[in-house]
């Protein structure tokens, strides 16, 4: 192939499409911060909005961010039936907005102009082509989204084929093929694809896929592989329904995979984790895991044969480095666990240790009977870095907790308000005095951290910054009812920024909390020191 066709553009619609995704509302700050770190990766196209759709839309495009290498695009629809081109105040807005791009949307499916619009065939090409003419004398480049065009193709093939011919034959840089409803499948879009391109050359059709069947990704690929040479989708998939496709998959397939070439580097590609991440920051949700190539788990290994054959050949379980895009491997602890994983994880920590020291296989030994009793340290690292450094014998006996007590109260203050409070009493051994302190809390778990940070901040100040932000109990015995055995799992952050997790197991819920607890400010003590 030749240079120009290696050349995939990505159009990212993140600002517009994703917009539309239920639980999102990006302010204009965001909507400008976004702008930025998808420049920054080398996104070709970035679609801020729809010009007079709504306030934040207007904002953003009447101060829009400064670009580097991308693009901007504005978003909205081919003139109304009835107006000319030149006198529709949707166009105007448009144009007015100042993007260098403008991509109109309208309709490719019979049935659509019929029950939609409510306009003839003849009207609805005149519509696009007219558009399109306006946007591209004034000096824009047009691009032309083919809104239903999978369906409308299946059902008229001839019209839909019509509708691309009026934007391209009156400047349109791009058609855009549009799987509005999602409903398409691989095989169908890379085969209609291919009939397209003998009509309209490859190097001007885009490929736009919603994910309702989960095929976006895959509908991308293979439109791309049957010639569309501009690849449309949102950062993390987000968008109405389902989604779109999915660009943090989309852009490493290409190039890591296909041999494509695109505007984002082999060097900025190792920032596609971080702009995965940064996505889900601005929306203040968790990231998924599970994603492909930016998730915690796509190159983290549990089973100990997986992780022994990757000591000696990391594409034995790996299709690609982490590295390549800003990801990292993972060696999780569990009762799958070996030695391999074990050694692992303590190298990770710092802690340098011969594969035959008799320790090793205490510890592999020790993970696999606590996890017989509900621990799982695969999301409790913190808990089990301290367990492999005290059977290394490595962590200091900072204090000794030597009792504590929870008393919880229900009851209606002077206002008649039903109120709940508890107080905490603990006993603690440190600096070589025993302190007893008491603290009151909105519950036991809030009061037995005042407590015991009030016990060990005069000895230990760095405590003053560590925050609680996650807390999760699970019933380990469901089939006992009350008397069952749980698995607490706490969350902690320090002034840094550093998070760790840590565990504890208990029939009692206050004390599993507490030992936990008890994890968490050991864990932090240590790392003070380092």
């Amino acid at each position: 192939m030749s240079k120009d066709k290696d050349r995939i553009y990505i159009y990212d619609s993140t600002l517009r499409d994703g917009a539309q995704a239920r639980g999102v509302d990006f302010t204009v700050a965001d909507k400008l911060a976004i702008a930025r770190e998808l420049d920054k990766i080398g996104i070709d196209y970035i679609e801020g909005g729809w010009p007079g759709a709504n306030p934040n839309d207007d904002a953003f495009f009447a101060a829009p961010p400064t670009l580097h290498k991308a693009q901007l695009s504005a978003f909205g629809m081919t003139r109304r039936s009835g107006r000319s081109a030149e006198n529709d105040p949707g166009l105007a807005s448009l144009l007015d907005s100042g993007a260098k791009a403008i991509c109109l949307v309208g309709k490719s499916w019979d049935k659509q102009v019929k029950s939609a619009l409510g306009v003839s065939a003849t009207e609805n090409i005149r519509m696009i082509g007219e558009s399109i003419k306006l946007v591209t004398k004034r000096g824009r480049e047009a691009l032309y989204d083919a809104e239903h065009f999978f369906d409308g193709f299946k059902s008229n093939p001839e019209f839909a084929l019509d509708c691309l011919r009026a934007a391209y034959d009156n400047g349109a840089r791009w058609i855009v093929l549009c799987d509005t409803n999602g409903g398409s499948l691989p095989f169908e879009v890379g085969e209609i694809v291919y009939q397209i391109a003998k009509h309209i050359p490859g190097t001007h059709l885009g490929i736009h896929c919603h994910n309702d069947t989960e095929n976006a990704v895959a509908n991308s690929l293979c439109a791309v592989v049957a010639g569309v040479r501009q690849v449309q989708g949102t950062i993390n998939g987000i968008g109405e329904r389902c989604g779109n496709a999915n660009l943090i998959s989309i852009i490493p397939n290409l190039t890591l995979k296909m041999g494509f070439t695109t505007g984002v580097t082999k060097e900025k590609l190792s920032q596609l984790t971080h702009l995965s991440h940064f996505i889900d920051d601005r929306l203040n949700r968790a990231p998924d895991t599970h994603a492909p190539y930016v998730g915690s788990a796509a190159f983290a290994h549990k089973g100990g044969l997986h992780v022994s054959a990757m000591a000696k050949d990391s594409t034995s379980y790996e299709h690609i480095s982490p590295a390549l895009v800003g990801n990292h491997r993972a060696v999780l602890v569990s009762d799958k666990a070996g030695k391999s994983n074990i050694i692992d994880r303590l190298k990770q920590f710092g802690i340098k240790i011969d594969a035959d020291d008799e320790r090793v296989g205490e510890l592999v030994h020790e993970v696999k009977q606590r996890e017989k009793q509900g621990y799982a340290y695969e999301g409790a690292e913190a808990s089990f870095e301290l367990l492999a450094r005290r059977q290394l014998g490595t962590v200091p006996e900072y204090f000794d907790v030597l009792s504590f007590r929870v008393i919880g109260e229900r009851r209606h203050n002077a206002k008649g308000k039903l109120v709940s409070s508890s107080e905490a009493t603990i006993k603690v051994a440190v600096g070589g005095e025993e302190v007893m302190t008491v603290a009151e809390g909105n519950g036991p778990v809030n009061a037995l951290d005042g407590a015991l940070r009030k016990a060990l901040i005069k000895h230990y100040p760095s405590l003053k910054d560590i925050q609680l932000t996650d807390y999760k109990v699970r019933i380990l015995t469901p089939n006992e009812g009350t008397k069952a055995i749980t698995r607490v799992m706490i969350e902690s952050r320090d002034g840094k920024g550093k998070i760790w997790n840590t565990i504890g197991i208990s029939a009692n819920v206050i004390d599993a909390s507490f030992n936990a607890l008890h994890d968490s400010v050991t864990y932090k003590l240590l790392h003070a020191k380092r």
